[in-house]
């Protein structure tokens, strides 16, 4: 992970990573610069006080935002500070294998940012295992505004925000898989879509969009992945 508005002393050079195989994850490493990383040798290791789930983390404006081991809430960890400084429940909200995307992993509430700020991705039993997504604000966790999409969310493999459109993933595992769905908040519609998408090592399990870099982010079958993305006005 990168940090699209970070907040001094980081910098956009600034690389986060989390190890989230296991129960008690609770280790954030810090790294200066991707080169850093690629060699494995982090500047520190924060110690999150809650351990957290899932693959949906992200990293923005100086803060770690997360969902909490066996909740359905999230939490922002901060990353000058060393403390969480705003945790707030979402209503509703499934959580710990009961709406996972189609990998699993308890990736029931995945955590996002695009131009516009701060999402989180999920679902309900009202909902009836379709896609929510609720913007919030990320100072104090406030969810602002919600919309219920009519995308199964066990159906994808990850999905991603653009300009406040959701896009999903068709497969975790196919070589050839596609960019299937896209749900668009500015007029509450969603769209079929065939945009190729290549797995290249055959098991994604983490991929989020950095709107500072205009690149996909991702985590494939223990090998890190980056997707330049272009964008049109059609």
């Amino acid at each position: 992970m990168k940090d699209p508005e970070p907040v001094a002393p980081f910098t956009r050079d600034n690389t986060w990573r989390v190890d989230t195989v296991g129960t008690e994850v609770r280790q954030l490493f810090q790294y200066e610069e991707a080169e850093q990383l690629a060699k494995g040798y982090p500047a520190k290791v924060h110690i999150l006080p809650r351990p957290l789930e899932s693959t949906g983390a992200v990293i923005y404006r100086g803060g770690l935002f997360f969902q909490p081991r066996h909740s359905r809430s999230v939490a922002r960890y901060d990353l000058r500070g060393e403390t969480i400084t705003a945790e707030r429940e979402i209503p509703g909200a499934g959580y710990h294998g009961q709406y996972p995307y189609s990998w699993g992993g308890y990736t029931d509430i995945d955590l996002a940012v695009d131009e516009t700020g701060l999402w989180v991705i999920y679902s309900t039993e009202k909902a009836r295992g379709a896609i929510v997504l609720s913007k919030l604000d990320p100072e104090t966790l406030e969810i602002r505004r919600t919309w219920e999409t009519n995308i199964r969310k066990r159906g994808v493999a990850n999905s991603f925000l653009i300009c406040g459109t959701l896009y999903t993933v068709s497969s975790y595992s196919a070589p050839n898989a596609t960019i299937n769905f896209a749900y668009d908040t500015a007029t509450g519609s969603s769209r079929a879509l065939s945009i190729p998408f290549e797995n290249r090592f055959r098991y994604l399990s983490m991929l989020d969009y950095n709107p500072a870099e205009r690149q996909l982010f991702a985590w494939d079958s223990f090998n890190m992945v980056t997707y330049p993305v272009r964008l049109s006005r059609a």
